[in-house]
């Protein structure tokens, strides 16, 4: 059967945390029926939490007319096999090859045969990821920007076995959610995080080498590159797990020692210093 996207009306999500959350309500706001599967029962409620408060101010704002008829797109469980009626599955856990490898197996069985899997990496080989399944030529890349509500970005990652068909059916998906698609070449980083990272990276090895404080790093760039926040804030935002996480996959990607990991940012990984989400990174933050 040839996949257009007149024939997707179900969109699955793999993983309920920050990501998958907003992916699921961009998705929702679409129009599109959602299911949101996470083995942890409490990142399913917070998840929902999350949603749940996104829409409602929008809806003070006069954005949206009403949340609830939104909300109840969105289907929270525990189970995968919840999936198995969707057309297009997107994977949005966490940023590690391994867990999204075990992931992608199990998905791959309980899945309809012409249904397209998405992976949200921002980092790792789609063509990698592709071989977990059986279903490579319906493999994609679609990378979403944090925090998804406000973020217009998608980066369309083709892999080498990735049919045409696939991607235009996901470039035409993100364009329904309001989004704007770029499309990016199979390589470590894709396009944001190739140039992006490096960046932070390299703020934070000018944090560890003392060339200044980091809010005058921060303010630096703010003011002298007009960034709307700094590398060292953005970091925190982000999570300096999984800004580790993506310089590793370029330095063994590329193996050029630019795409090194900064001492400093491994040290506050290792003290489980993750920024925002664990209220302390380069910044400390309260519990709101």
């Amino acid at each position: 059967m040839t996949m257009s996207i007149q024939n997707i009306h179900k969109i699955g999500i793999v993983g309920a945390g920050q990501m998958g959350a907003g992916i699921a309500q961009v998705a929702a706001m679409a129009g599109y029926s959602c299911a949101v599967t996470d083995i942890r029962s409490d990142a399913l409620d917070v998840g929902a939490r999350s949603v749940h408060k996104s829409l409602s101010k929008l809806a003070t704002k006069g954005l949206i007319k009403d949340h609830n008829e939104i909300m109840n797109r969105i289907h929270w469980h525990a189970d995968m096999d919840r999936l198995s009626h969707c057309d297009v599955v997107i994977e949005a856990v966490v940023e590690n090859e391994h867990i999204k490898t075990e992931v992608l197996r199990a998905l791959d069985v309980v899945l309809k045969e012409d249904a397209i899997i998405a992976s949200n990496t921002s980092s790792i080989s789609i063509t990698r990821l592709a071989n977990a399944t059986v279903r490579p030529e319906k493999f994609i890349g679609m990378h979403f920007m944090n925090p998804v509500p406000l973020m217009k970005l998608v980066e369309i990652i083709r892999g080498h076995s990735t049919n045409s068909e696939t991607v235009e059916v996901i470039t035409a998906l993100a364009l329904k959610m309001g989004k704007v698609p770029t499309l990016a070449a199979d390589y470590p980083g894709f396009i944001t995080n190739r140039v992006l990272a490096p960046m932070i990276n390299e703020a934070f090895f000018a944090l560890m080498e003392g060339v200044a404080l980091a809010e005058d790093i921060d303010t630096s760039m703010r003011l002298g590159c007009n960034f709307p926040m700094g590398p060292l804030t953005l970091a925190d935002f982000i999570g300096l797990d999984t800004c580790l996480a993506i310089m590793e996959v370029m330095h063994r990607g590329l193996g050029e020692d630019k795409y090194r990991p900064c001492p400093l940012l491994r040290k506050y990984v290792e003290a489980g210093l993750l920024g925002r989400k664990s209220g302390q990174g380069v910044f400390k933050y309260s519990n709101e």
